[in-house]
């Protein structure tokens, strides 16, 4: 390996860091109101879309190099905890799946930050969309080139927080706000088998790291399925398959470049990475292969059907796009995993380029969309059952998001009527004593603060404030007249002549 090689292998941590260092700048500008009026508009534009740019030139060099020298592969800079069990590191793994998928999407990152710029001008939300679009651009950056799980789950977070922003983008309308709700309820089930199979990483490979998933490393065929399974789920979720794509159709509510690089070209494909990273795992587990390839299938099977009554632009593209990851996941359970590799990225650039124009689509083929096929048409039960997309959305609803609303409002319940009441509402006290109204107070700390306050306001008052007859006055009295004795005393000339013998006996 060539030395430039190296060093720019050793700084390729820098991919995701740009962007997250624009997003931070942009949120300290809007913090600190230097984003007032469409001036300011371009330097917030120029700077996402130069980060991304600069990732990409990066990442860029890095594949030239590599195509010349050998790929850098699997690189550790640091150590962030661990025990002596297993540690988490700050690694990267350079290799041919990563370099080609992060290339491509920095390459659709940059894009996206370009077009936004005229897109969005003038919305109200223009700086809000780029910090968050900087987030997603690190975090997805952290997921392909990450060199274990541990990093690679902290960017499939930060993915997860920039889709929910993005998605309730225009918070003031309840349906934007409630599909952002759908979307994050049900991706946290596939952020739950994320984190099942970091702890049997942990616990069973000694580590998180990706190389300790190949083939060298042999489980138990009942270790090797169960914390594959954990994987599985997550991917499943994220790319949106069954019997988790209701979301993805409400995911469509964000502002169409959001739509275009989250769930058109990038982000869906997440899962599919995921098995991609994982396949000598799964290869260890051949029934497992063989339902990832069955959930590929019918997954497909439901796209193209749905796909075919929608009749608008978006949601018949984005289920174009979940067929197109369902055949991937397919493609994988047959163990085709360069296939799978090639179609992500050649599909991941058709699909951007379609959402983005999709905006202008009815203007470019002024025509209405296309009716259902006779034969669908023809068959009642059928076309019902895609129009209403087979049920699952109502089914999500009553198993995934309804008990997530329930235990909101639990939540909300068990803090109004306990919680504030217990520990206080800042604003909402009430005074402790009609006799004195402003000393107000609410919460158990608060009453016994004020009741605290009250006993030492008495004390006060009878030692100090009582007037004649108190305790500290005729303290203080009993003791002037003392001093006063003693001052009459000195006073007189036998006992002053005294005073100064004494004096004197000291001194000598």
């Amino acid at each position: 390996m060539s030395g430039l090689l190296t060093h720019l292998a050793d700084v390729v941590w820098l991919v995701p860091a740009l962007p997250l260092l624009a997003g931070l700048f942009n949120g300290a500008r809007v913090l600190l109101g230097r984003t007032c009026g469409d001036a300011s508009e371009p330097l917030t534009a120029r700077l996402s879309a130069l980060t991304a740019l600069g990732g990409l030139l990066l990442l860029l060099a890095i594949d030239a190099l590599a195509f010349r020298d050998g790929v850098p592969g699997h690189r550790v800079f640091s150590v962030w905890f661990g025990t002596p069990e297993w540690q988490g590191t700050f690694s990267f793994l350079l290799d041919g799946l990563s370099l080609s998928v992060a290339t491509v999407t920095a390459l659709i990152g940059w894009l996206v930050a370009r077009f936004s710029a005229n897109y969005l001008h003038r919305e109200p939300g223009f700086h809000r969309f780029f910090i968050v679009l900087s987030l997603f651009l690190s975090g997805i950056q952290f997921v392909l080139l990450a060199g274990n799980a541990l990093l690679a789950f902290v960017g499939w977070e930060m993915c997860g927080v920039a889709s929910f922003l993005l998605i309730g983008y225009a918070w003031q309308r309840p349906l934007a706000t409630g599909n952002a709700l759908f979307a994050f309820a049900t991706n946290r089930a596939g952020d739950a088998g994320f984190l099942f199979g970091l702890g049997l990483a942990a616990f069973w490979l000694g580590g998180f790291e990706w190389p300790l998933f190949t083939e060298e490393v042999r489980l138990p065929m009942v270790d090797a399925r169960i914390l594959a399974i954990g994987f599985v789920i997550a991917a499943l979720v994220k790319s949106a398959q069954l019997p988790f794509t209701p979301w993805i159709a409400r995911a469509l509510e964000g502002p169409t470049p959001s739509s275009a690089i989250f769930y058109g070209a990038v982000l869906i494909h997440a899962g599919v990475y995921l098995m991609l990273r994982l396949s000598p795992l799964l290869e260890q587990v051949p029934d497992l292969m063989l339902a990832l390839a069955v959930a590929g299938a019918v997954t497909a099977a439901y796209a193209w059907l749905v796909g075919l009554v929608q009749t608008d632009v978006k949601s018949a593209l984005i289920y174009a796009t979940v067929f197109q990851v369902g055949l991937m996941f397919f493609a994988i359970g047959q163990g085709w995993t360069t296939l799978a590799t090639v179609h992500l990225c050649l599909h991941a650039a058709w699909r951007t380029w379609h959402f983005l124009l999709a905006p202008s689509w009815l203007q470019i083929t002024r025509a209405r969309p296309a009716p259902p096929p006779f034969w669908l048409a023809r068959s009642r039960l059928l076309y019902t059952a895609a129009l209403q997309r087979f049920w699952l959305d109502r089914l999500a609803m009553i198993l995934v998001v309804s008990p997530t609303e329930s235990f909101a409002r639990d939540s909300r319940r068990l803090e109004a009527n306990f919680i504030d009441r217990a520990l206080g509402e800042v604003g909402k006290g009430e005074a402790v004593d009609a006799g004195r109204p402003l000393v107000r107070a609410d919460g158990l700390p608060g009453r016994a603060l004020a009741a605290v306050a009250g006993y030492l306001q008495q004390i006060e008052n009878r030692l100090l404030l009582q007037g004649r007859g108190g305790v500290a006055e005729h303290l203080l009295q009993r003791l002037g007249a003392y001093l006063q004795t003693i001052e009459h005393l000195l006073e007189q000339p036998r006992y002053l002549m005294m005073a100064v013998m004494a004096t004197f006996v000291v001194i000598l």
